[in-house]
């Protein structure tokens, strides 16, 4: 893979995913000499956000989004908040994030929990002016209404999941919509009428690795290095050469995280 045409920004990622434990310093190594100039690497737990931190210390490329994903949302309480926001003033802390809703798995935290953790991170987002990773998955009604309720805060709607008119209501609220290997699956129909749709100057690419390899990956362990597919898919759809998308995509990041 070292024909690489074009810088890469993985705007979502988890490296400190215990799938990388045996070759995380290679698989970073590797993704460095392919050409990956930036990762912004998203805690879902508290353990999730600690290790974003340090890899942000350790690797110049990474930077770190530190929050409570919907799925741990029974994590939250008065200790662990006040360790995020502790983390959210290291100096390479970009956002706060992963948050948001997921409605998919029975047995994640009652939905009412969810939306009061949620809350307490967009209030947090807010004070601190940074911008917000957005988790949403079978939840787009009330995503949307907490999004509204905080006017001020900007961020990512991460592996965008919903309809053209949903990523149409993001964008007024200012939000970027985050693209990921699924653009490159047979079945993945509504997404690509998405990507018709949202602007250049408002998309972003992520892997979400480890998970979501796009083909020809598909069902491997994720990188960053494979957005090359992603980028390759979203210029194919918008009839654009995959370096000018892929530009802009890293002025947007840019922009976002303010670097």
């Amino acid at each position: 893979m070292g024909d690489f045409a074009f810088n890469i920004f993985d705007t979502h990622a988890h490296y400190d995913d215990k799938s990388f434990d045996d070759d995380r310093e290679k698989v970073i190594t590797d993704i460095r000499d392919n050409g990956v100039i930036g990762v912004l690497n998203c805690g879902s737990s508290l353990y999730g956000a600690e290790m974003s931190v340090k890899l942000s210390e350790q690797y110049d490329i990474f930077y770190a989004a530190v929050g409570i994903h919907p799925e741990n949302a029974d994590e939250f309480n008065e200790s662990s908040f006040e360790r995020i926001k502790e983390l959210a003033k290291n100096k390479k802390v970009k956002a706060i994030g992963e948050i948001g809703l997921d409605y998919y798995w029975e047995e994640n935290p009652p939905r009412e929990v969810q939306k009061s953790v949620f809350r307490a991170h967009m209030k947090l987002a807010e004070e601190l002016k940074l911008p917000v990773v957005i988790h949403d998955r079978e939840a787009h009604g009330d995503t949307l209404e907490i999004m509204k309720e905080f006017t001020n805060v900007k961020g990512i709607v991460h592996c965008f999941s919903g309809s053209v008119e949903f990523a149409k209501e993001c964008l007024k609220l200012g939000y970027y919509i985050g693209f990921t290997g699924v653009v490159t699956f047979k079945n993945a129909k509504k997404i690509l009428e998405v990507a018709k749709e949202v602007p250049l100057d408002r998309m972003l690419v992520e892997t979400d690795c480890p998970y979501m390899a796009p083909v020809p990956f598909r069902g491997k362990r994720n990188q960053s290095d494979y957005i090359r597919y992603i980028v390759e898919k979203l210029a194919d759809i918008k009839g654009l050469e995959p370096k000018e998308i892929n530009d802009q995509f890293i002025k947007n990041i840019k922009q976002l995280l303010k670097l």
